[in-house]
């Protein structure tokens, strides 16, 4: 059978302001565990802002997205605008708070958020092409919002899920390392540090959801 490969969607550097580093590494750490490979993409953007990650306070300063992102990647990256579909078995979007500021407006606009043109192509054309999609922590709200009619996992926090329902999507709860899996639509989700978590329950989790979006694509 053919090695599958991975499309890895980040946002930036850090889980205030971009990826959160620990669901992203321990997602290509599950993608290489299970014989798989990826690759990293990013949407080629200036950040929303940049944040001190020990006080929290806004940096006087701007970054850009997909160069940040290249610091996880380890500059294997590329630009999201040159997505294509045709050449990936599977699409990961990790959490990290830049999910909801880089990768679209949830974290400001709640239900009422758009999303980045080319994180939107990305979903809908894996969608349409029948390949499955996996997202962690807050992610998922993303994929509620483009596909709408998706269940899929935000932990137990019942905010989040209420405005999941807004944006025509069905929440499941989860603890630490579950994950959720809407088959008919193919969407895998588990919600990491939307609960409190360890790093170990965090890669439990990306684990469990590489190996079912493998399931997925043997079907």
């Amino acid at each position: 059978m053919p090695t599958k490969t991975f499309a890895v969607i980040l946002c930036g550097c850090g889980h205030r302001d971009g990826s959160e580093i620990h669901e992203a590494t321990l997602t290509l750490w599950a993608v290489h565990k299970n014989g798989a490979e990826y690759q990293c993409f990013a949407p080629n953007v200036t950040q929303h802002h940049v944040l001190n990650h020990l006080t929290g306070e806004e940096m006087p300063e701007q970054r850009n997205v997909l160069i940040e992102s290249a610091r996880i990647a380890r500059g294997k990256i590329e630009d999201l605008a040159r997505f294509d579909p045709a050449v990936v078995d599977g699409l990961v979007i990790p959490g990290g708070v830049g999910a909801a500021k880089n990768l679209c407006t949830y974290a400001f606009d709640g239900p009422d958020c758009t999303v980045n043109p080319d994180v939107a192509r990305a979903i809908k054309t894996m969608h349409q092409a029948g390949k499955p999609i996996g997202a962690l922590c807050i992610a998922p709200v993303i994929l509620a919002k483009v596909l709408g009619g998706v269940t899929v996992t935000a932990g137990q926090d019942g905010e989040t899920a209420a405005n999941i329902a807004k944006m025509g999507g069905v929440h499941a709860p989860t603890l630490h390392g579950e994950i959720t899996v809407d088959r008919a639509n193919k969407i895998v989700s588990t919600p990491c540090y939307m609960l409190d978590s360890r790093v170990d329950q965090i890669g439990e989790g990306a684990d469990k959801l590489i190996q079912a979006m493998l399931e997925m694509m043997k079907s």
